[in-house]
């Protein structure tokens, strides 16, 4: 059952309003809960995200671009809701839900080099609140203009603080100049409230295309967030490199004109002391497969 909980980060408003420091901690474990070393979680809180440069092995991999392949070619699942097409080129941007769709991906979202991060980031079982895997084709694929996923969540889907942490594994080489993930540092400590009340099912535009202006910050937020940090981190690197992020980052990419696709598993894993309620700044939630409403925890391997 939805709950009305008191909004602590209102967004989504009709005029500008100063940016918010965040009251909520980044790391709610320790470091004796592992896997992560203590000088790694100082690190996450500080910066707001945690690179591994081998998460998964390249034989691992393999199978996961293949079925990554295989979601995207499936002409039925094309035609379902949980695909997004890109606008212009009509190529497969985005496939939500591929945790339900997918018993490959299934196993991953259970892995404990994957979940294990998340628990003890958050310091709590963990369920799955979204999952997708992004295409960005070469010649044609769109950027993501900055953002914090917190904003989107809170607002549309009614999660009510940042206790949430997501995890982007490359399926393909992540370079400099094919539209890598950037996220400019200690950005998670501050919460940026967007103007413009959110339309009626405005996922239906905003997971299409980049040009609607809800839910994105101001230009002079964004500038001097960068400012504060000194510059932004672009993350690059091999198929089965990741990168763990709290769910306030600002952060985004450019798009793909180079030759070279860039494609990445993306996994959001939300604290079971953090469930949706109703939403603080939409008519209506988002569905279900993309803000998932069933709290299940993870199961832990070996259990």
């Amino acid at each position: 059952m939805s709950t009305t909980l008191t909004d602590r980060y209102p967004t989504r408003l009709l005029h500008p309003a100063p940016a918010m420091v965040r009251e909520d901690p980044t790391v709610w474990g320790t470091a004796e809960q592992g896997p992560l070393a203590a000088d790694q979680l100082d690190a996450f809180a500080r910066l707001g995200y945690h690179a591994e440069d081998s998460l998964l092995t390249r034989q691992e991999i393999e199978v996961f671009q293949g079925e990554a392949a295989r979601l995207a070619n499936d002409p039925v699942l094309r035609e379902d809701e949980r695909t997004v097409i890109e606008e212009k080129s009509q190529e497969v941007r985005s496939v939500f839900e591929v945790h339900r769709i997918s018993e490959v991906f299934a196993r991953l979202t259970a892995d404990p080099r994957v979940a294990g991060p998340a628990r003890q980031m958050l310091g709590s079982e963990v369920y799955v609140h979204q999952s997708r895997v992004n295409y960005k084709p070469g010649f044609g694929g769109g950027p993501f203009y900055w953002h914090s996923d917190f904003e989107t969540w809170h607002a549309e889907d009614g999660m009510p603080t940042p206790r949430a942490v997501s995890v982007s594994i490359a399926l393909t080489e992540n370079y400099p100049y094919n539209g890598s993930l950037m996220i400019i540092p200690g950005s998670h400590r501050t919460f940026v409230p967007c103007v413009g009340r959110t339309p009626h099912d405005h996922h239906r535009n905003s997971l299409r295309t980049h040009s609607v202006a809800v839910g994105m910050p101001d230009q002079d937020s964004v500038r001097g967030l960068a400012h504060d940090a000194g510059g932004i981190e672009q993350f690059t690197g091999p198929p089965g490199s990741a990168t763990f992020f709290d769910s306030n980052c600002m952060h985004g990419s450019n798009g793909n004109i180079t030759p070279y696709p860039r494609s990445n598993i993306f996994i959001v894993f939300n604290s079971v002391d953090n469930v949706l309620g109703t939403p603080f700044g939409a008519p209506a939630p988002r569905p279900t497969y993309i803000a998932s409403r069933d709290f299940t925890p993870v199961p832990r391997w070996g259990r």
